[in-house]
C-alpha cells in the first residue's frame, strides 16, 4: 500500500509557493525524477534529518512549524517509523501499546481521533 501524505504535502506546498518540481530540485539537491515518485508515492521519502531539512528549506518550510512537524512526521510514518518525539516522551510511549491494541483490526471514526488527539496532546 503506497503512503503519499508526505509527497502530496510536499506538491501542496510547492504547489502554493508556486515553486516547480525542476526549481524545488535543484534548491535541495534531488533527482527529479526520483522526487516525482516520492510525490506519487512510489519511492519512499528522505530518512536522513539533513535531506529533510534542506526540503523544508526549499519549500520554505519554517523550522518547528506546522508544515516543518508534518514533513518530518509523515516521513517517519512513510518509512514505517514512530516520529522521533514521541519515543522521547516516556509519558507518551507508556501510551502507545494501548493504543496499537485498540486500533488492531478497527477503522476509528472521526470522533475516536478526535478525542485521541486530545489524549495525545494532554500527555
Amino acid at each position: 500500500m503506497k503512503n503519499t501524505a508526505f509527497g502530496e504535502l510536499v506538491k501542496q506546498i510547492r504547489s502554493e509557493k508556486r515553486i516547480g518540481l525542476r526549481e524545488f530540485c535543484i534548491a535541495c539537491d534531488c533527482d527529479p525524477s526520483n522526487w516525482s515518485k516520492i510525490e506519487r508515492g512510489i519511492l519512499s521519502p528522505p530518512k536522513d534529518k539533513d535531506a529533510l531539512s534542506k526540503v523544508a528549506s526549499a519549500l520554505g518550510v519554517a523550522e518547528n512549524s506546522n508544515d516543518w512537524k508534518k514533513l518530518f512526521d509523515y516521513a517517519s510514518i512513510s518509512a514505517g517509523r514512530i516520529p522521533e518525539y514521541v519515543l522521547q516522551e516516556p509519558e507518551l510511549l507508556k501510551k502507545l501499546p494501548i493504543f496499537f491494541r485498540t486500533m488492531t483490526g478497527k477503522k476509528p471514526t472521526r470522533k475516536d481521533l478526535t478525542k485521541l488527539l486530545d489524549i495525545l496532546r494532554a500527555a
